[in-house]
């Protein structure tokens, strides 16, 4: 029974047993943000213009007319963890604007069992404690016109703080950066660089607490895990078009490409990089009413008879807007198509005009 707990435990402390450089790493900070942009696969980078570019492109902050604010929450493994969202942004001019936002992503009260048994064999839920695991991703943005008329670029400073009960915890620091470009005849250009000066983390590991499951499995877990990991930079492309029909209904579509610098399972993949394209659509009314969909995560699963076959990630979403206040829902995978996570996410827009 013990070799059960420290099973358990050493399960909390894998994400820290790997190599310093990882093809996956502050993974709950590519989740995303508004249930409007989740509603249409994410493929929102060219045409983000609101307080959720923060997250999506930064570069998008310079169309803000007065300051927003934006939350979200959805849930993940049967409500097991919470995944929230703050953000707020503001204009400073004419030609810059400035956004600040938070993530959380955590697991709350989980069991610790690793005392569960006494220093003489027997079993005392009496010893059985509660513990979170936490993730933090705090964004400062910062956007700006450039003298090309249309063109806009923006910059991101990230700090993680990343939590895991008493036993370890770490920080990080990392950057992104981004463009935008919109021509007169509504095509609108975006790209997204995330992490890219590879963002770091350093681990800082409670000795006394490993000290504790050191011994409990002979052979394992007889060294400290690695204290430092690199994420990897990514690369999001992409190209939007806006329609517009009889002056009352409005039609964007986007098509983006999804880059990370590593083999993996998406739809196009080398040893340099993978390409995973995402399609996304938003049929407006009036300004006030919105309809929404999409289509991304494109991955050659492998099936048990060790064929491959193509899965993909189906959205939607609904919105409406009213004086300054939008209420948007996302639901994130139609019909249960992909393996992927899918969540039922909600979101709310605040525009300070509303006050004005």
């Amino acid at each position: 029974m013990r070799s059960l707990f420290a099973c358990l435990i050493l399960l909390v402390f894998i994400p820290l047993n790997a190599q310093t450089t990882r093809k996956y790493s502050n993974e709950f900070m590519n989740i995303g943000v508004d249930a409007a942009a989740l509603g249409q696969s994410n493929a929102v980078v060219a045409r983000s213009n609101d307080v959720n570019s923060g997250y999506w492109n930064p570069a998008g902050l310079i169309n803000l007319e007065d300051n927003q604010l934006a939350l979200m929450h959805s849930s993940y493994f049967a409500n097991i963890a919470n995944y929230d969202y703050a953000g707020f942004a503001m204009p400073l001019d004419d030609n810059s604007a400035f956004g600040v936002s938070l993530i959380r992503f955590a697991v709350d009260d989980i069991l610790d069992t690793t005392q569960l048994i006494d220093e003489q064999g027997n079993v005392n839920y009496d010893r059985i404690s509660l513990f979170s695991t936490a993730d933090y991703g705090l964004t400062v943005s910062y956007s700006r016109n450039l003298p090309v008329q249309g063109l806009s670029y923006g910059v991101n400073a990230k700090i993680i703080r990343r939590i895991i009960g008493d036993f370890a915890s770490s920080w990080g620091v990392g950057l992104d950066a981004a463009i935008q470009f919109e021509t007169d005849n509504n095509w609108k250009f975006g790209v997204m660089a995330r992490d890219i000066t590879t963002t770091y983390n350093a681990w800082s590991i409670n000795e006394d607490e490993f000290a504790k499951v050191q011994n409990a499995v002979e052979g394992q877990n007889q060294e400290l895990p690695e204290t430092t990991e690199i994420t990897i930079p990514k690369l999001q492309i992409g190209v939007a078009k806006l329609y517009r029909f009889h002056y009352d209904y409005t039609l964007e579509a986007e098509i983006d490409l999804n880059v990370r610098f590593e083999q993996n399972n998406d739809v196009i993949s080398t040893s340099f990089a993978s390409i995973n394209p995402a399609f996304g659509f938003e049929f407006g009314y009036i300004d006030m009413i919105y309809l929404r969909g999409g289509m991304g995560n494109f991955q050659n699963e492998l099936q048990i008879d060790n064929s491959e076959q193509l899965t993909f990630q189906p959205t939607f979403g609904v919105g409406f807007k009213y004086n300054g206040i939008q209420v948007d829902y996302a639901f994130t995978d139609i019909g249960d198509q992909s393996v992927a996570l899918y969540s039922n996410v909600f979101s709310l827009k605040l525009d300070f005009s509303i006050f004005r």
